[in-house]
């Protein structure tokens, strides 16, 4: 293409179009019509140029006069109580739903991964001298040790606030670090089963395994629940970077990344409702059955939100996405 030609054939309708877009809501019907389709016409333009003859010049300037008026054709918006209503109700359910596919599997190969490394620790005593000597490991794992005064050592307040800011902060990191090509996310899930793994281990090599469950499944269903579903996205988004599918690599990884941005503030409500019931339930004095059926209700809710709610906006169309009108316009591209 040449660009002398291309500009001087084009530059009137450019010049209009910033003329329109200075008088801003000083428009006839007529004039703001022609705003929409020299806007329409400069985006192809833009493209055209950035596709076969990139200008870095010309297409900075296309690409100031498009971004303006796509502001004044689409108009600005605030954020209301509907958005945050639609947020919680289908755009975060739908999200998750929509990675179920890799947060479920992530947590059962995270909980087998647990297991067995409880299994090797608990019937190895080689293992267990390695970990600790045997006076800090009964220290530990005795009845009223720090495995059991652990969820008491605190205000039930402020552990709850502490563990809320933990568990959000390894959930964003997972969110985060998933744009690394998956492995920061790996690594971060399999420090945290690690941790569970040797506590299972220890706790069971002293015939106190039903006591250490009673305390963590309460508020670990939800919470760890929660992390599955942080990882879960980090490795999709991850994924995302390998393989696109029909979509270009930048507008997949931007699709994911707003609806994992979007997963990171949905998941701090559910990890918040978590570090309530480890701050309050979990070292409360109420029976152990009564404990687990707080955080298997819990549980339950949660899953039925996702899969019911979820399900239910995902079938509608609903990708976790911010509204299509407050996207980026995607500009064609010249063949």
């Amino acid at each position: 293409m040449d660009l002398d030609v291309f500009v001087t054939a084009h530059h009137a309708e450019w010049d209009r179009l910033d003329h329109l877009l200075r008088r801003g809501r000083r428009l006839t019907g007529a004039e703001a019509d022609e705003l929409v389709a020299l806007y329409q016409r400069a985006a192809t333009h833009l493209s055209l140029v950035q596709s076969t003859a990139p200008d870095p010049t010309l297409t900075a300037r296309l690409t100031h006069l498009v971004a303006r008026a796509r502001a004044t054709v689409t108009g600005t918006r605030r954020a209301s109580w509907r958005d945050a209503t639609r947020f919680l109700t289908a755009g975060f359910p739908a999200a998750i739903y929509r990675t179920r596919h890799w947060w479920v599997p992530t947590a059962v190969l995270s909980i087998a991964v647990a297991a067995l490394i409880g299994w090797w620790i608990g019937s190895h005593p080689e293992v267990q001298s390695a970990i600790a000597a045997p006076a800090e490991l009964r220290d530990m794992t005795r009845p009223g040790g720090q495995y059991e005064t652990y969820y008491s050592s605190h205000p039930a307040a402020s552990f709850a606030a502490q563990v809320w800011t933990n568990n959000a902060q390894a959930a964003a990191m997972c969110l985060v670090l998933g744009a690394f090509l998956c492995f920061p996310v790996l690594w971060i899930l399999f420090l945290n089963m690690l941790n569970l793994g040797v506590a299972i281990g220890l706790m069971s090599s002293a015939g106190r395994l039903d006591v250490f469950l009673g305390l963590v499944i309460p508020h670990g269903l939800l919470e760890l629940t929660a992390v599955f579903v942080a990882a879960g996205t980090g490795l999709r988004l991850g994924w995302t970077l390998i393989d696109p599918g029909p979509r270009t690599r930048r507008a997949a990884l931007a699709e994911e990344g707003r609806a994992a941005l979007g997963m990171a503030i949905g998941l701090a409500l559910v990890l918040f409702v978590s570090g309530l019931i480890e701050g309050f339930v979990t070292p409360s004095g109420l029976p152990t059955w009564a404990r687990i059926a707080i955080g298997v209700a819990a549980e339950l809710a949660f899953l039925a939100y996702v899969y019911i709610l979820g399900g239910r906006a995902a079938r509608a169309g609903d990708r976790g996405d911010v509204e299509e009108s407050d996207r980026s316009a995607e500009l064609p591209t010249a063949a």
